[in-house]
């Protein structure tokens, strides 16, 4: 099949393909859009089953990224990359400076960044290779701390604003007491659930792999469960912040909460899951508008001029965003993941 006639292409700009032998890489980057500016978007590490796998999910992403930077006020465009592999045993420096040289061959066209399975250290590898590597080094923290260029502490302070945003609109309540359950405890589920233990919210968590979760049941009191049974929960808020597709056909008739605002792109299977969520009472908060802390973050760290004060309010804007999306989905009856795509759409297409 070709590229073009993939169900997920929808006008891409520039879809690339790349394999090294002798590093071991597979490799491919999307861009979907640049009208705004440059495409930016990580880079994912993850054993998939197959090319066509990954194909759709880079394309998925990048797509995503270019309606994220829109309703983030960014001068960005929409792009991502994947790296085919288990990035906890394939992952080798060789592949890195490969993937770096990768990223260098569409000359500026597109920043990566991390994403699932690439860490700091892999973008500094990548970055011996090219100049399009962002997240390598930073100057600015949305609380002041001491930064390392890692996006994570900002993408789950963005969804924490973004939770707090909808439970306030769709519940009329604050944190304290809210039950929320967490898919995916890795660098942003766990901060995630931090920031909403200190506001007192009830917390049951689940994940593939133990560390995230034992963390969280010891220093957070966190309820442990499977992870086939997260989803399906009796919670006000659901916060999916593993991979996407978490609300598809099979799991949605089981959803309970009523707020659904998490971490993970592309959470709904297909668009049409906006309109039966809405249906059932769910609010659900359009995924690449709460995620939106990291790329905010990345594009502070190369301002010429920001600060940490500039970055945290530039964070906290989606919380305004969401609360903004809801109204005008409320007025206008109709889902929350419609409206922001028409006002994304809207800002990026007056760009062209």
């Amino acid at each position: 099949m070709s590229v073009f006639d993939h169900s997920e292409f929808d006008n891409h700009e520039h879809v690339a393909f790349y394999h090294d032998e002798k590093a071991g890489l597979s490799a491919i980057i999307a861009v979907h859009n640049t009208n705004l500016g440059p495409a930016l978007g990580g880079c994912r590490m993850w054993p998939y089953v197959n090319s066509s796998e990954a194909l759709t999910d880079v394309l998925r992403l990048s797509k995503g990224m270019t309606y994220k930077a829109a309703l983030a006020n960014l001068e960005l465009g929409g792009g991502k990359s994947v790296i085919i592999g288990d990035p906890r045993k394939a992952k080798t420096p060789e592949m890195m400076k490969a993937m770096g040289k990768f990223v260098d061959s569409l000359g500026g066209k597109y920043f990566t960044a991390e994403d699932s399975g690439i860490t700091v250290t892999d973008l500094q590898t990548m970055a011996e290779e090219s100049d399009y590597i962002a997240g390598v080094s930073a100057k600015y923290h949305y609380a002041g701390e001491v930064p390392n260029g890692n996006p994570a502490p900002s993408t789950a302070y963005g969804v924490y604003v973004g939770l707090k945003a909808s439970v306030e609109f769709g519940l009329k309540r604050s944190l304290d007491g809210v039950s929320v359950a967490i898919q995916g405890m890795g660098h942003v589920g766990y901060r995630l659930a931090k920031h909403l233990h200190e506001q007192g919210a009830k917390l049951y968590v689940a994940d593939i792999f133990p560390e995230g979760i034992e963390k969280a049941e010891k220093e957070f009191g966190a309820t442990v469960v499977a992870p086939e049974d997260i989803l399906s929960l009796d919670v006000d808020v659901l916060a999916p912040c593993a991979l996407g597709a978490a609300i598809n056909d099979q799991t949605l008739p089981d959803i309970k909460a009523k707020v659904i605002a998490g971490a993970a792109n592309n959470q709904l299977a297909r668009e049409e899951m906006g309109e039966l969520l809405s249906k059932r009472g769910i609010l659900y908060a359009p995924d690449y508008v709460i995620n939106a802390g990291g790329v905010i973050d990345i594009f502070h760290q190369r301002m010429a001029s920001s600060s940490n004060e500039a970055l945290r309010a530039h964070i906290e804007q989606i919380g305004d965003t969401l609360k903004e999306i809801y109204a005008r989905a409320e007025k206008e009856n109709t889902a929350t993941n419609r409206i922001a795509n028409v006002i994304a759409e809207e800002r990026f297409s007056d760009k062209a």
